[in-house]
């Protein structure tokens, strides 16, 4: 007999519900539910716009940040064409890549668990039209730091898109963070994806945007489903920006959980480094398969690539202690003998995987 979870920390949900300035929004369109929401969300588009401090002109609203990017990739790809990205990422990007007809071009992740941006930028042919990018990175949490993706910028051809994904930019902090909405000038072919799912916890509501060059933000709105966005996410949304303070406090939150849980695992002996988005990445060669199976024990969800690594959602305190407890028995590898100053390699091993269940694909 299968228990039931405890502590979902797969998906990199929030572990708030939504505000209850938020709920009380949502409830409010509900009792509107006869009518259509706008064929075209053009008054959402003009608030993240004034909230982003840009143009109308320069977002582009979807069904979450993957749902523009499908958006994206049905505006440039054509069948045939080559799609980018390190691996292991995001697993949507190669599904989206088959929905498109684009053959899939991944790149291992450097052994530290960053995106090697050399590697990406040797890929590039004429083929290729789409770079995917993500910043923090998922799984990893690793950052490109402002001036590496300034200098990745500079050296990609115009021809291609760079899809530079932000789901994770709130979990973020430091002077090395990128202000990407600075870039758009100079980058025509640039566009940013972030979304309401993570920090905003309206993951269920699937809002999304892009914020790229007018030109681009025009092909890629000529994708867009008609009333495409339910009223109820639209209020959500909207009484989400009007709750900026409270929704930072719930992040600042959730960063002071993860280097807690980092601290402590380090102290243990886990070779965990840091991370910027909202969860943990243990990685090979420390024991991920029996962490996995301790948390599942547990009943701890995580998100689990077998002999590779493990993402753990931050949760709750009382969720970050039941994982911290259910660990205490897991014996860690001792890394091998590199000198002193030298790191174990505990970034991804291995290269592309069989894609997962599809709960566990849309993370």
């Amino acid at each position: 007999m299968n228990l039931p979870v405890l502590h979902q920390l797969a998906l990199n949900e929030s572990p708030y519900p939504p505000l209850p300035s938020v709920r009380e929004a949502m409830q409010g369109a509900v009792a509107q539910a006869h009518r259509y929401p706008q064929f075209y969300p053009d008054d959402l588009t003009e608030r993240i716009a004034a909230w982003c401090q840009v143009s109308p002109d320069r977002v582009v609203v979807g069904s979450g940040s993957v749902g523009v990017a499908l958006q994206l990739l049905q505006a440039v790809v054509e069948p045939g064409d080559s799609l980018a990205y390190a691996w292991r990422t995001f697993d949507a990007y190669p599904l989206l890549a088959a929905m498109v007809g684009a053959q899939p071009a991944p790149v291992p992740l450097a052994p530290d668990g960053c995106q090697d941006l050399d590697a990406l930028l040797a890929v590039l042919d004429h083929r290729t039209r789409v770079v995917v990018l993500c910043n923090p990175h998922n799984p990893t949490g690793t950052l490109v730091t402002a001036d590496a993706l300034s200098a990745f910028l500079r050296r990609v051809p115009r021809h291609v898109t760079v899809l530079l994904d932000e789901a994770y930019v709130e979990f973020a902090r430091g002077a090395e963070l990128p202000d990407t909405p600075a870039l758009l000038d100079d980058h025509p072919n640039l566009l940013v994806l972030r979304t309401f799912s993570k920090a905003y916890g309206l993951a269920a509501l699937r809002v999304g945007y892009g914020l790229g060059a007018p030109d681009l933000v025009a092909r890629v709105r000529r994708q867009q489903l008609p009333f495409g966005i339910n009223a109820v996410a639209a209020a959500a949304v909207k009484a989400s920006l009007q709750a900026a303070g409270e929704l930072r406090r719930r992040v600042d939150t959730v960063i002071a959980e993860r280097e807690r849980l980092h601290h402590q695992l380090v102290q243990r002996g886990w070779h965990i480094r840091p991370g910027h988005a909202n969860s943990v990445w243990f990685a090979a060669p420390d024991p991920v398969d029996e962490a996995a199976a301790a948390l599942t024990a547990a009943r701890v969800q995580t998100r689990h690539y077998p002999g590779e690594g493990l993402r753990l959602t931050v949760g709750s305190r009382e969720a970050n202690d039941a994982v911290l407890a259910a660990l205490a028995g897991v014996s860690r590898h001792e890394a091998p003998d590199m000198g002193a100053s030298a790191r174990p390699p505990d970034g991804p091993i291995g290269a592309y995987h069989h894609l997962k269940t599809q709960e566990q694909s849309f993370s």
